[in-house]
């Protein structure tokens, strides 16, 4: 018997889309495309370890693994794959694996004929609960993340749960690391739900959120909790060995744990809610230590650079009203809640 189905759906009018949650759901995306395109491709990793099976024309494109794979010259190579293979405005982009391949596959479908359509299907816990919903693509440059992208909102997006069971330990805590912030946004225990539970409570949170402010200019920055110094973490371990490395989701842990400092420090939240912070972060069994290699200086430089500032330091903070965008703190305090590691 096939285990239950949730459908999450995104309301945005007439780009509304179905967001699909369960066991055994890529058995359904042949059933969703082919009344609708007759021509597909498939955008995905060689690590990823699973198949589409589609009775429509279609082909499998590889890019590469790992963060790297977000770059202007990717979408150029992909690009013209694409036009070698056919594909035009009325067919279909499928961007399958986790954040980095519908963050890239996202935007190449925006930009490739100047907007193709796309649906997601998320093979990794952090793609499920974050990065494969509300149309945000993006591709990295050397002075940051994601600052060249697109809005361009999916037809769909399926995460099937069996997907996990092949995920490596790590790149299921990263998933974790998103998860956790959005108990901080709807000041919600996930922790005891299923797993199943667990997922599609993100997805309706962030479905919610993405409905009320598609293109980020309120509420939907709250979706960046954590992310302001956990970006400025990652573009730093980019460059660090290999077991050094850290994964988004841990950065963002990272992130969150900092912010409540920060915020805590400002004067806006009591240890109370700090120690609540970590203890979420605990239940996840994320670490939120300050890695001893961050160079503040060039941590400060990226957050300057964050798509939330506007001149000044800007991050998302708690408070007295829950969290919110809080513009101009004070490079000095910033230095000295990054100095206490």
């Amino acid at each position: 018997m096939k285990s239950i189905t949730k459908t999450v759906r995104v309301s945005l009018g007439d780009r509304s889309y179905p967001i699909f949650v369960g066991n055994g759901v890529l058995d359904d995306v042949d059933r969703f495309i082919t009344a609708r395109y007759d021509k597909v491709a498939i955008v995905t990793q060689r690590e990823i370890p699973w198949q589409l099976k589609l009775s429509v024309e279609h082909e499998v494109f590889i890019v590469p693994n790992g963060e790297s794979a977000k770059s202007l010259s990717t979408v150029e190579a992909l690009c013209s794959q694409l036009a070698r293979f056919g594909l035009k405005r009325n067919h279909l982009v499928i961007a399958m694996g986790g954040g980095v391949v519908s963050d890239l596959g996202g935007f190449v479908a925006a930009t490739y004929y100047r907007g193709t359509d796309y649906i997601n299907v998320s093979t990794t816990l952090l793609a499920m609960v974050d990065a494969s919903i509300g149309g945000k693509t993006a591709v990295n440059l050397r002075e940051g993340k994601n600052l060249v992208g697109a809005f361009w909102q999916p037809k769909g997006v399926f995460c099937d749960l069996d997907t996990l069971e092949t995920l490596p330990d790590r790149e299921y805590r990263s998933g974790l690391g998103e998860m956790a912030k959005y108990s901080f946004i709807t000041d919600e225990d996930l922790v005891g739900l299923s797993l199943l539970e667990q997922v599609s409570r993100c997805a309706e949170i962030k479905a919610e959120v993405v409905a009320e402010d598609e293109r980020e200019g309120g509420r939907r920055a709250l979706l960046n909790y954590g992310h302001t110094l956990g970006h400025a973490i990652e573009a730093q371990s980019f460059h660090r060995p290999k077991d050094e490395r850290l994964s988004h989701g841990e950065a963002v842990a990272i992130g969150v744990e900092f912010a409540a400092r920060l915020a805590y420090v400002a004067g806006r939240i009591g240890e109370s809610s700090l120690e609540r912070h970590r203890a979420v972060l605990d239940s996840y069994g994320l670490s939120y230590k300050m890695p001893e290699w961050i160079d503040i200086d060039k941590a400060l430089e990226f957050m300057a650079r964050d798509k939330k500032s506007q001149g000044s330091l800007t991050f998302v903070l708690d408070g007295p009203n829950g969290l919110e965008v809080v513009r101009d703190v004070p490079e000095s305090l910033v230095w000295e809640v990054l100095s206490e590691r």
